[in-house]
């Protein structure tokens, strides 16, 4: 069809799963500060003031049980989490994190005997980038992002009074001739400060909404929805419990494009769920980026402690100024795409993945410490000279 509505959701980092996504991180952060080659794959798990850590880490003792537990509390405290319920202060930290397997060290290690060479597990990796934004991400949920982010830095900037830290948006944009075009609806949910009705809360967000939406793309007065069920006065995880990877395409294209399945948060870069996914990305961009493609997906597969992908797979979804076949070549020419290529290409063996825990791993502004740096677009003239 060209002309269709789309819709896709994001959630804030108060949303029950985003903490759990941002005590993950930053527990990894915490071993790559200490240790470049550290390894890491820590769950977490939170409800009404308990937040429970579990995985495993090489070296096991670089950060100790209570660093993690410290580390936790920060996280919290700085989402903004202090009710009754859940506090950063007061809430019970469980940390049950050990030693990373040997059976998963010697995959990850052992391939062809080049030490750190094979991917951290099996799997299949998608990346996808389009105009429709100035950040080649999908508009509907570039949109449901911002929304959110924004309110979030009005609350904690005090900016805004009224707003608790747990939200959720979702748009649904109208697409005529494969191009959106306005607003059909939006939907945003909102904890909130006791004693505000529901008009209250709709007159605090709707600002929110209005800046996001390029001029005149708001939608009808009637499709416009906030906190729809009345009272959010109790949120996070005391509302509901939460986990950490459950919210895997928010995290990427709302929905717009295919997902492999595996999560990011918690997990180093020698894990392809990761890694690859933020390399597909950053070819996929490229593509878009070099004008040989409006549209392109890349899906990378790999098997675990092998070092080159099974496979690489390109769509241009008809939007292609070149052969498909030429360009998967031309995209295994020009970057390395084994699991120490890439994490050496994208510079991803720093601390920088507790931002990256809300507001999308896509659409952001590459950062001067290597943050976000599978959003450059610095190998658009590779790839068209390669072709």
């Amino acid at each position: 069809m060209s002309s269709y509505e789309f819709t896709s959701e994001s959630v804030s980092e108060g949303h029950p799963d985003k903490v759990c996504d941002r005590i993950s991180d930053t527990i990894l952060d915490a071993f790559l500060a200490r240790e470049a080659q550290a390894r890491v794959a820590v769950e977490t798990l939170t409800t009404t003031n308990l937040i429970v850590l579990a995985g495993e880490v090489r070296p096991d003792g670089l950060v100790s049980h209570d660093e993690m537990e410290a580390l936790a509390r920060a996280a919290v405290k700085d989402i903004g989490y202090e009710q009754d319920g859940f506090h950063w202060q007061n809430a019970e930290v469980m940390v049950r994190v050990h030693g990373q397997s040997a059976h998963i060290a010697q995959g990850v290690d052992s391939d062809g005997g080049n030490k750190d060479e094979g991917a951290g597990d099996q799997g299949i990796m998608f990346g996808y980038a389009c105009r429709e934004t100035e950040q080649l991400m999908p508009a509907p949920i570039a949109f449901s992002h911002q929304i959110l982010a924004d309110m979030a830095q009005a609350r904690k900037s005090g900016a805004v009074t009224g707003f608790g830290p747990d939200s959720k948006s979702q748009v649904t944009l109208a697409y005529e001739n494969g191009k959106p075009v306005r607003a059909s609806s939006v939907v945003v949910s909102t904890q909130h400060d006791e004693g505000l009705s529901q008009d209250d809360v709709r007159a605090l967000v709707r600002p929110f909404v209005e800046t996001v939406l390029p001029d005149g793309w708001m939608c009808p007065e009637e499709a416009f929805y906030v906190n729809p069920t009345g009272t959010f006065i109790i949120g996070g995880p005391d509302g509901d419990a939460g986990l950490t990877g459950r919210k895997i395409i928010v995290d990427t294209y709302g929905g717009a494009a295919p997902h492999g399945g595996g999560a990011f948060s918690g997990k180093d870069p020698t894990k392809v769920d990761r890694s690859a996914a933020y390399a597909s990305r950053y070819l996929a961009k490229n593509v878009v980026a070099a004008g040989l493609a409006e549209r392109c997906t890349i899906q990378l597969s790999y098997a675990i402690g092998v070092s080159q992908p099974l496979s690489i797979y390109v769509d241009m979804h008809g939007t292609g100024t070149v052969e498909a076949a030429a360009l998967q070549n031309a995209l295994g020419a020009v970057m390395d795409l084994s699991p120490r290529g890439i994490r050496e290409h994208l510079g991803l063996n720093k601390p920088v993945y507790a931002r990256t825990a809300a507001y999308g791993h896509f659409g952001r502004a590459p950062e001067a410490d290597g943050g976000f740096s599978w959003e450059r677009t610095d190998l658009a003239d590779a790839i068209k000279a390669a072709l």
